[in-house]
C-alpha cells in the first residue's frame, strides 16, 4: 500500500496557514499580556521538567538523544516558539514551491501539536488554586481533570505520533533532504534561521535513529497511561518533577 501524506496534498497549505494563525494569535496575547506571559512560562517550566523525568531513559541512549531533545524541545515542550512561528508565516509561499506538499502538511501538524498545548495551558491555568502557575501534581491532575476535553487531550497524543512517523518516512528520501539543504542560505539571507533550524534538527535526529517505531510507541503509552490514570482519578501518576534533578544527556 502507497504511503499516505498526513494531509491531503490539497490541503496542506490551507491548513499550515490556518493553524499559523491560531497559534500567532495565542503568541500575540501573550506578548501582550506579561503576567499571563510569566504564569505560562512556569507551567511550562514545570511540565518540560515532567517530560525530562518520565524520558530519562531515552535521553541517556545514544540513540535516541537528538529525538528527544526535539521533542521536549521543538514539539512538546515548554520553549518559545514565536520566532520559529514568525518565520514561518513568511516563508510560506516559499516553503511551498520548494518543500514536497507532505512536508508542508507536517509541518502544520507541529504548529496545530504547539497551538494545542498552549491553548490546554491556557485553560489550565485557570483551574489551578493559584493563578501565579505554581502548583502540586495533585493541584495539576485536579486542574486537568476539570478541564476536560479528553477527546482533545488524546488529540495532543496522537500528533506527536503522526509527526514523528511522517518525519521518520521523509528523512529516508533524498530530495527532501535536498530541499532542506537547498533552503539553508536563502533562509539564513530572509532572517529566517529559527525555522532552518527547527527543521533541520527534526530531520536530523529522526534520520540519526535510524527507525522510530519503539521510540513513538514509548510516547504514545506513556503519555497515554499518565492521561489514562489522571482521568481516572489519580493525584499521583507521577513523582512531583521539581523534585527530578535534571541532568545532561549522554552525549549531548
Amino acid at each position: 500500500m502507497a504511503e499516505q501524506d498526513p494531509l491531503p496534498p490539497a490541503t496542506a497549505r490551507d491548513a499550515l496557514v490556518r493553524e499559523l494563525e491560531r497559534v500567532t494569535r495565542a503568541n500575540d496575547e501573550r506578548r501582550d499580556n506579561p503576567i499571563l506571559a510569566g504564569a505560562l512560562e512556569r507551567v511550562a517550566q514545570w511540565q518540560s521538567r515532567r517530560l525530562r523525568m518520565t524520558y530519562a531513559d531515552l535521553a541517556a541512549d545514544p540513540r535516541y538523544t537528538a529525538a528527544i531533545q526535539f521533542f521536549q524541545n521543538d514539539l512538546y515542550g515548554g520553549a518559545d516558539f514565536s520566532r520559529r512561528d514568525a518565520d514561518l508565516t513568511r516563508v510560506v509561499p516559499v516553503m511551498v514551491k520548494v518543500l514536497p506538499e507532505g512536508v508542508i502538511a507536517t509541518t502544520a501538524l507541529a504548529i496545530e501539536l504547539n497551538a494545542l498545548s498552549q491553548e490546554f495551558d491556557r485553560v489550565l491555568l485557570t483551574r489551578l488554586p493559584r493563578a501565579d502557575g505554581y502548583f502540586t501534581v495533585a493541584e495539576y491532575c485536579k486542574a486537568y481533570r476539570r478541564t476536560g476535553n479528553y477527546p482533545m487531550r488524546r488529540r495532543q497524543i496522537k500528533l506527536i505520533g503522526d509527526i514523528g512517523a511522517a518525519l521518520d518516512r521523509y528523512v529516508r528520501k533524498p530530495f527532501v533532504r535536498t530541499a532542506l539543504t537547498m533552503m539553508r542560505q536563502p533562509a539564513k539571507l530572509a532572517g529566517m534561521s529559527a525555522l532552518q533550524d527547527f527543521l533541520e534538527r527534526g530531520f536530523g535526529a529522526f534520520r540519526d535513529m535510524n527507525g522510530a517505531a519503539q521510540f513513538l510507541a514509548t510516547i504514545d503509552e506513556r503519555e497515554t497511561q499518565i492521561m489514562d490514570a489522571i482521568v481516572d482519578g489519580s493525584y499521583d501518576p507521577f513523582p512531583d518533577p521539581l523534585n527530578f534533578r535534571l541532568s545532561r544527556p549522554t552525549g549531548s
